[in-house]
């Protein structure tokens, strides 16, 4: 018998597939969506490198483009490709920071986006003071994407949700400033700051989210909480009813 899932990927607004990629044959399926937008006329779909020729109109002229299609562009040096074979790559995620100039990168998600998800950032004292700006870079979950909530938790002695930010460009791999290692980061925005914050002990006396595996692990991580949104999103507005315009992109019930 065929084990359930327990997880599946984001959803996705707007395509014809209903959760984001998962393999190469999904991103196939949704650049056929696009190609023709795109200017591209497909000559042919072939079982070995490179997947895909196409045309492609410039101007008064048709261009011959060489496309490999990836999951992921850093798949394309793992796999051993020759870049001088391929003017175009065409990825879910692009994660190859060093990829050559001359090929083109087309990254999917920019065109069919995925569902906001809701992080509970941890934050220490010590990096308090970054809240006090609009736009920041900050260091986030590899899973995080754009336009994800953040909901920026201060640690002790505050233990409370006072400000919200919103992550607004692709993640990097970067060196990490307060640890030894990498990390990924990225550009946010800071979208709002509550007047009434919403503290840990306000979780813990909730009847559903005092069960929440994140807050019986004290908020200790890079906390995906989109699960139980609809609850924090209710107790966020209970308090600070005038951010009800300003949250209604990320009403639970769009997500």
């Amino acid at each position: 018998m065929m084990k359930a899932k327990t997880t599946r990927p984001n959803s996705l607004s707007g395509a014809p597939l209903q959760y984001a990629p998962q393999n190469e044959l999904g991103v196939v399926f949704l650049f056929a969506q696009i190609a023709r937008r795109k200017q591209f006329r497909i000559e042919e779909i072939r079982p070995h490198f490179p997947d895909c020729i196409a045309y492609r109109r410039i101007g008064d002229q048709e261009r011959l483009v060489r496309i490999e299609f990836e999951y992921r562009s850093s798949s394309f040096k793992t796999h051993g490709h020759d870049p001088k074979q391929c003017d175009c790559i065409v990825c879910w995620h692009h994660d190859w920071h060093d990829c050559p100039s001359k090929i083109e990168v087309i990254e999917l998600k920019r065109d069919f986006h995925s569902v906001p998800k809701i992080w509970i950032q941890p934050t220490k004292q010590i990096h308090w003071h970054h809240l006090n700006y609009k736009y920041r870079n900050w260091g986030l979950s590899k899973r995080a994407t754009i336009s994800d909530l953040l909901l920026m938790y201060r640690c002790y002695p505050d233990k409370a949700i006072r400000d919200i930010y919103v992550v607004t460009g692709e993640l990097s791999r970067r060196k990490a400033g307060w640890r030894d290692g990498d990390c990924y980061g990225g550009p946010i925005r800071k979208l709002a700051v509550l007047d009434a914050p919403v503290f840990m002990d306000d979780f813990r006396a909730h009847r559903i989210l005092k069960t929440a595996g994140f807050v019986r692990r004290n908020f200790q991580g890079n906390l995906l909480v989109s699960e139980y949104w609809p609850y924090i999103h209710e107790m966020i507005l209970a308090r600070n009813p005038k951010l009800e315009k300003m949250l209604r992109e990320y009403d639970p019930e769009k997500i």
